[in-house]
């Protein structure tokens, strides 16, 4: 195993720090073990570093378009991707997560080395613009750091940063516009490009219904509107699911919860609560710089743990993996779901609310990915062997969280809190409205007309007495998506908040 790289300069060692967590962190994923992990976070990160040191380039911002590298971290990441390939090519594959060598020997690996105009149009769009732009538009998406931070870190002027943000944004859908459009696709797709660039404009406008359905079952125009649509908050994730591929949104998750551990902070564009741009914070930060060096690599390993975690408080499976919980953001692509609905039970119930929360925490699972694009034999492929029986739940409690909406589907999270410790889990619902889950991770799907049952995955069966299970899915809807009804864990009916 090669050892890290040695820093070239000051310069050089804060850039170090700054990426070997992100490159941990996605390694994690990717492999088996803490062991795997490092071995492939060492490889990838040589590697990545000297192709870094190659491009040799000074990010400048500045008009027009460019046809160069990736900014420095979704960089590192894509070297993770490549050397976890290498490895699958090369008869390592053991040492990789199986989820992924499914994905590595699937065509969705493929459309990330293939032709460049094949390629997920986020990566071209990122990849088409100035480096500085597309830094800019990372950070503050994807590793979710404060606008303030990315300001000093990429030596921008604090007060007019959340400007250049929406200016960069603008840019980014330029480019993946004229991606989408440079895409070879069929005449039915073609026919949809002007219409879907002229929706995904205006936060009020209405997808018409032929429209809706060709997303439904089109991946290549689904991701085209994810990174066109500005407004949602579906950006994040469309980034990282376009750019990274596999474990796109765990990974996400993992860096947003390790900004709030390491920064105290959540969503990027937050204020900061001890006004960053203050005279005592100037102060302060000067205090620390000197230091700041020697203490980031142990703040990054920190920031890496904790994200790994369980974030809710709920206990840890027998493995040690933490249990998992769903994805507050909405997917990279609009799922395929089926046109005909169940019937819908007549019971009366209240209706969500259509806006999801912005500072939600919904921690993503250390082992399985939450990823919408499909990965084997993941928890989001439906089950339909028999029931678990367990034993009944002594009380329970069900959160049920619809965390965003859109024309014909949506995405929700369950969270059930327990009485007792269990060592296996099952939930069940009855849906109000016909709605039919397309996906689900952090549990396994099972649904019979208008009943589902959730069954716990094989890293999340443990929980502690009075803590917390949480799953997310995504769901199809026509015509009314009330909340559902009828909970029940481990047959034992549960209260819903």
């Amino acid at each position: 195993m090669p050892d890290l790289p040695t820093p070239q300069d000051a310069t050089e060692a804060a850039l170090f720090s700054e990426c070997w967590d992100a490159v941990l962190s996605y390694a994690d994923l990717c492999t088996s073990g803490s062991l795997t992990a490092h071995q492939l976070a060492t490889e990838a990160f040589t590697l990545g570093m000297r192709e870094v040191r190659a491009a040799g380039t000074v990010p400048a911002r500045g008009p027009g378009r460019r046809a160069g590298r990736l900014p420095t971290i979704p960089e590192l990441l894509t070297a993770v991707r490549n050397t976890a390939a290498s490895w699958e090519a090369d008869g390592e594959g053991h040492k990789l997560d199986p989820d992924l060598r499914l994905w590595l020997n699937s065509g969705h690996a493929a459309r990330y080395t293939g032709p460049p105009l094949q390629r997920p149009v986020a990566l071209r769009g990122l990849r088409d613009m100035q480096e500085a732009d597309a830094s800019l538009l990372w950070l503050a998406e994807v590793e979710a750091l404060p606008l303030t931070t990315v300001a000093r870190r990429l030596g921008l002027d604090p007060a007019t940063i959340a400007e250049e943000l929406d200016q960069v944004r603008g840019l980014f859908r330029d480019r993946c516009h004229r991606a989408h459009i440079d895409t070879p696709m069929d005449a039915q797709c073609r026919s949809y490009a002007r219409l879907l660039d002229a929706v995904t404009r205006s936060p009020a406008a209405e997808t018409p219904s032929d429209l809706s359905r060709h997303l439904a079952t089109c991946v290549q125009c689904a991701e085209a509107a994810a990174c066109l649509r500005l407004h949602g908050g579906g950006l994040p994730a469309a980034l990282a699911g376009g750019v990274i591929g596999w474990g796109g949104l765990a990974y996400l998750e993992r860096r947003r919860r390790a900004a709030e551990v390491r920064l105290g902070v959540g969503r990027p564009g937050a204020a900061e609560a001890d006004g960053g741009d203050s005279e005592e914070k100037e102060g302060r930060s000067r205090v620390l710089r000197n230091g700041l060096l020697a203490a980031a690599v142990l703040l990054s390993v920190l920031a890496l743990g904790v994200s790994m975690m369980p974030f809710d408080g709920s206990g840890d499976s027998g493995d040690g993996k933490a249990a998992a919980a769903g994805d507050d953001r909405q997917p990279v692509a609009d799922p395929a779901f089926p046109d005909t609905a169940t019937a819908a039970d007549p019971t009366p119930s209240r209706t969500p609310s259509t806006t999801p929360s912005p500072t939600a925490s919904k921690g993503g699972s250390d082992r399985k990915n939450p990823d919408p694009e499909p990965q084997g034999t993941s928890a989001a492929t439906s089950s339909g062997g028999p029931t678990r029986t367990t034993a009944p739940a002594a009380g329970c409690r069900v959160d049920y969280n619809l965390d965003s909406q859109w024309p014909d589907g949506f995405q929700a999270t369950v969270t059930v809190t327990t009485g007792k410790a269990l060592t296996d889990w099952q939930v069940a619902w009855r849906f109000r409205d016909g709605q039919q889950v397309g996906q689900m991770w952090d549990a396994t799907v099972h649904q019979d007309g208008s009943r589902v049952t959730a069954s716990a995955a094989d890293y999340n069966k443990s929980v502690s007495a009075h803590g917390t299970l949480t799953f997310g899915f995504l769901a199809s809807w026509q015509g009314e998506n009330r909340v559902p009804y009828g909970f029940t864990l481990n047959g034992a009916a549960c209260a819903a908040n």
